[in-house]
This record gives C-alpha cells, structure tokens and sequence, in this order.
C-alpha cells in the first residue's frame, strides 16, 4: 500500500500538472486562464510558465514514488501554492477562470495539510 503522504503529493502533483497544456499555445492558455495571449511575449512567458509546471509536478509525482525527495517535493509544493494564493488575494477583480485556479489550489492545500502531517508524525 502507498504511503499516505505519497498519495497526497501524487495528487497535488498532478494539479500542477494539469496547466501543462498551456505549452500548446495561446488557444490552451486563453481556456485555462480566460486570458487573451494575443502578444508574443506574453505567449513565450505563460508557455515557458506551463513548462516549469510540468517539471514542478513531475518532482512532485517522483517523489510519492522516491521517498528520500518527498520533503523537497512538499517544500516546492507549499511555496508554489501559497505564493500564488497569496499573490491572487492581492488582485480584487479576478475572471472565473483564474478564481477556479485558486479554489483548485484550496484542495491542493488540504492535500498538502494531511501529507505533510503523515510525513511529519511518520505515520505512513
């Protein structure tokens, strides 16, 4: 059986997964964003975005299965989450699109809560 902060970690690992598609262009960024990516710049800089993503969840999914990274992956996880909460409640006016990130973000946070408790107690 999978260790319970294995499973937490897997799970917000593949939250931040999930805003890997935006690689694919500015159609996948506007659907995840409700943004428009019209601008080139713009466009490199959220693309480059989903790329480092993809490699922050990819840590995060090698952990729950390489134990001796897990404490990094959870560091990673919790800065990556809480910076971005953090960052959203200071802009009033968020689109939908962006308000549903953040509500996914709340049920990584819970993941998180209870993996790093089990990692913590070692009760896994």
């Amino acid at each position: 059986m999978m260790q319970l902060s294995a499973i937490c970690i897997a799970v917000v690992g593949v939250i931040h997964l999930l805003p890997l598609v935006g690689v694919l262009g500015a159609e996948r960024l506007n659907a995840l964003y409700g943004i428009a990516v019209g601008e080139p710049n713009l466009a490199l800089l959220m693309r480059h975005r989903a790329v480092l993503f993809g490699l922050l969840g990819g840590v995060m999914l090698a952990s729950a299965l390489h134990a001796p990274w897990r404490l990094l992956a959870y560091g990673l996880a919790w800065v990556s989450v809480v910076s971005f909460m953090l960052l959203a409640a200071s802009h009033p006016g968020l689109n939908a699109a962006v308000l549903r990130v953040v509500k996914v973000d709340w049920v990584a946070v819970v993941f998180l809560l209870v993996g790093t408790a089990a990692l913590w107690r070692g009760t896994d």
